[in-house]
């Protein structure tokens, strides 16, 4: 039997990384976690995860050379997800975003490159695209960031890309359109919405209600990776995953309202809209180019991955603070 390739998970403790790491584990590969030190010992959501007994955690730091090159001896793929990711933070602390997300970056691919690793896949983000100028949103559309979080991932695609044209580096960039599903932080739209409603809240506090987004269930932007991770084809690629449909917040905001039963009044709030200027109005994406180079596509509906997502909340309802509005 073929011995399984050995993976590093950065931003393992993470939603999307977690739900990686435990994926990965089930199919046999040897993981190693990256998690986020910190003076608990807490490994984020891997703690509540299946695989914690099969895998190998290091915590650290994306921005040490040091514990990079600890964690990154003898892997044959690094999925790399550790980032900062709130949009409303980046405005606050933009310093923070280029340390981790762009340096981070930075000295995962350094590191690589000196370790011989044999295939990079990096998290991207379809924010990078800003509003879209055309639809559906292909590879080719023009990256035009309209947030600190957003510069910061483009530069991170755009280094990482310039490691492949110049140092031969095997990298793939990775562009997830909206993913959602259990273990997703309060501050995203979906898991506002439900832990809202959940709390007995009389009106529903939201930003903009016009913007229109794409979504994918956790489970599937998860199956784009590992074929990203496995597929030759995709080295020197950026490929989208999305659903290639869209809807609007207010739309998803009533929807997930129908879904739980509840009658509840939906407002725009001032204090969680994005700046004027850095709104990004719509996101729809092409998902052709993942279908061809990976043979992936979604398998879950938007109902299917909703009702899958309300459940987990339900039951883990007493984790988030929904009364909290936290940047």
């Amino acid at each position: 039997m073929k011995k399984k390739k050995k993976v590093l998970v950065t931003g393992a403790g993470g939603f999307i990384g977690s739900h990686l790491t435990e994926r990965l584990s089930f199919l046999g590969y040897r993981v190693k976690a990256f998690v986020h030190y910190n003076s608990k010992n807490s490994w984020g959501w891997l703690e509540s995860a299946k695989c914690k007994e099969h895998i190998e955690v290091i915590s650290g730091d994306v921005r040490d050379t040091d514990i990079v090159r600890c964690a990154m001896q003898d892997v044959d793929i690094v999925f790399h997800l550790a980032a900062l990711i709130g949009i409303p933070y980046s405005y606050h602390s933009p310093e923070a975003y280029v340390q981790t997300n762009t340096k981070g970056t930075l000295n995962i691919l350094q590191t690589a490159k000196d370790a011989g690793v044999k295939k990079i896949i990096i998290t991207s983000t379809s924010e990078i695209y800003g509003t879209a100028q055309s639809v559906p949103i292909n590879e080719s559309h023009p990256i035009n960031p309209q947030s600190p979080y957003a510069a910061t991932k483009a530069a991170a695609d755009l280094l990482a890309l310039s490691f492949y044209r110049s140092f031969n580096l095997p990298v793939a960039v990775i562009r997830p359109f909206n993913t959602y599903g259990p273990r997703q932080s309060a501050r995203a739209i979906i898991p506002t919405i439900i832990t809202q409603i959940l709390s007995g809240a009389k009106k529903l506090k939201l930003g903009s209600l016009t913007p229109t987004r794409d979504l994918t269930f956790v489970e599937d932007t998860v199956d784009g990776f590992i074929r990203a991770g496995e597929s030759p084809k995709a080295i020197g690629e950026v490929i989208n995953l999305g659903n290639n449909s869209e809807i609007s917040i207010g739309d998803l905001a009533r929807l997930v309202c129908q879904y739980l039963k509840c009658d509840i009044a939906i407002a725009s709030d001032n204090e969680r809209k994005r700046p004027g200027k850095s709104e990004v109005n719509r996101l729809l994406s092409d998902n052709s180019k993942a279908k061809r180079i990976l043979g992936w596509q979604p398998k879950y509906t938007l109902e299917k991955g909703l009702k899958e997502t309300i459940a987990w909340f339900k039951e883990n309802k007493e984790i988030y603070k929904s009364g909290i509005y936290n940047i």
